[in-house]
């Protein structure tokens, strides 16, 4: 699936299941706790923190198909074709980073 059909499928269950689109605010503070769900796995599973047992079983993958979801709807609700705007950044991207990481002794 690609970004376009992701966005399609999202606002499909939103129409059918989710009632309506929560308002871009609401959104944005969904986003910031599903990051900080991320961050709490990411710091505990590989960084130093040391991890309860209660989170052993959370899924990283589910959490961040969960930050995924709420992206779309942002991009959806604010009429942003998320598969256009990733095309383009990947193209600046390459376009200006082409030989940045390359050279870069810090990741030698």
């Amino acid at each position: 699936m690609d970004i376009e059909d992701a966005q399609k499928a999202v606002d499909k269950w939103i129409k059918e299941h989710g009632v309506r689109y929560f308002n871009e605010l609401t959104n944005m503070a969904q986003l910031t706790e599903e990051v900080g769900e991320v961050a709490r796995i990411i710091a505990r599973r590989y960084g130093e923190q040391s991890e309860k047992e209660s989170d052993k079983n959370k899924d990283l993958g589910e959490e961040l198909a969960d930050v995924v979801f709420v992206v779309l709807c942002l991009a959806n609700q604010t009429g942003v074709n998320l598969q256009e705007a990733f095309d383009r950044k990947m193209d600046i991207k390459t376009k200006r980073d082409k030989d940045r990481h390359k050279n870069n002794e810090k990741l030698k």
